[in-house]
């Protein structure tokens, strides 16, 4: 009898193998994708538990990534301008309803927008609004373009679903404005509430690493199983 394996053999070894490669390389990206995620989160720890600085100036503003300066600790020295805030929807542990962004106009000479934090729609109007010098601490956070919350910020109308550095810079007509803002720590006034970033980045790598190496070994398995069924079968050995 014929015992050597038929066309079918070759043409499922033929997908298992390209089934089997293409697993494992979706295994191996995730490992270093892992490897660059732990990076990334002990970078951001060191720079959220470490001493404030001062703000990135305008010789900066060209290098700063989300990589290398999100989640830095500033410290901010100058003067709020209140009569250009602008109130960005935001969704809290608190609830529903908006961050103040307000624009801080530093002692060095540019402007940095300030997300001072929370309040309710109840405080939309009825908020702390400082006057004079002031210094806040927070965390330097990245542009966040286009908008939120499915729907894109309208400038024409006011509303704001992101924290759009650049639309909120032209749309309170503001100049050498920094290209981040500052989420400020907890204050003492009741609105805004301050305080509220949350640091949290998700790591679920290893997870995809075991299931891409696992459907690769799963597919070795699979094509042992039909090759072994299909020589039997050419043996005329007949499984009961």
């Amino acid at each position: 009898m014929q015992t050597r394996p038929g066309p079918a053999v070759y043409v499922a070894g033929l997908v298992a193998l390209l089934l089997f490669a293409g697993f494992m390389a979706l295994g191996i990206w995730q490992v270093e994708r892992r490897a660059w995620k732990l990076q990334l989160i002990e970078q951001v720890a060191a720079r959220a538990h470490a001493a404030p600085v001062a703000p990135l100036g305008p010789a900066s503003w060209g290098a700063i990534t989300a990589n290398t300066d999100a989640y830095r600790r500033i410290r901010l020295d100058g003067t709020l301008d209140n009569t250009r805030e602008t109130l960005v929807r935001a969704a809290t542990a608190l609830g529903s309803g908006y961050w103040v962004v307000t624009p801080l106009r530093t002692v060095q000479g540019f402007t940095v927008l300030v997300n001072r934090g929370y309040v309710s729609p109840e405080q939309r109007v009825a908020h702390a609004k400082p006057t004079g010098p002031v210094a806040i601490t927070g965390y330097l956070r990245t542009t966040e373009p286009g908008g939120g919350f499915l729907r894109s910020n309208d400038p024409a109308t006011g509303k704001w679903y992101s924290r759009d550095v650049a639309a909120i810079a032209k749309a309170r007509g503001l100049s050498n404005v920094a290209p981040y803002f500052v989420d400020a720590d907890k204050s003492g006034t009741a609105a805004p509430i301050g305080g509220l970033t949350i640091i949290a980045f998700p790591n679920n790598h290893l997870v995809y690493m075991l299931t891409w190496f696992a459907l690769a070994a799963m597919t070795i398995v699979a094509f042992v199983v039909f090759l072994r069924q299909d020589m039997r079968k050419r043996r005329g050995v007949v499984d009961i």
